[in-house]
């Protein structure tokens, strides 16, 4: 076999330049997308769970004063809002803040919003009482 000449090393260059140049622009692409990527993530990440965080802050906020204004009366009425109210700050207090990869994540947080819903009902039932009286 021969030694390839240069200028056939020369011609064989520039043929192969274009695919030399779409890999370089390729993996240059790549790793700039995945740097910008990353970061809108993590910005978007940073977002969403504030708005997580202050949504379950004013519930548990909710809870507690409807829990220190409810009189500590043992009838049926009162008893079954202190029942929801314990649940509510109940499930509040063992979501996972620091686990975002938690499974059950978004399952407990309809879970909390239908409880707050729930305890809602009777807080406004037990203000309407009030004002009729």
């Amino acid at each position: 076999m021969a030694a390839p000449s240069a200028g056939s090393d020369m011609f064989d260059e520039i043929v192969m330049a274009e695919d030399r140049f779409h890999g370089e622009g390729y993996q240059e692409g790549y790793a700039e997308g995945s740097h910008a990527g990353a970061a809108e993530g993590r910005r978007c990440g940073a977002l969403h769970g504030a708005k997580i965080g202050s949504e379950i802050g004013s519930y548990l906020g909710f809870a507690l004063t409807w829990q220190h204004l409810l009189p500590k009366c043992t009838d049926e009425k009162n008893s079954k809002k202190m029942r929801a109210l314990d649940s509510l700050i109940g499930m509040i207090q063992k979501f996972p803040y620091e686990d975002p990869t938690y499974e059950k994540l978004q399952d407990d947080l309809e879970k909390i919003r239908g409880k707050f819903k729930q305890v809602y009902a009777l807080s406004l039932s037990a203000s309407l009482a009030k004002q009729t009286h």
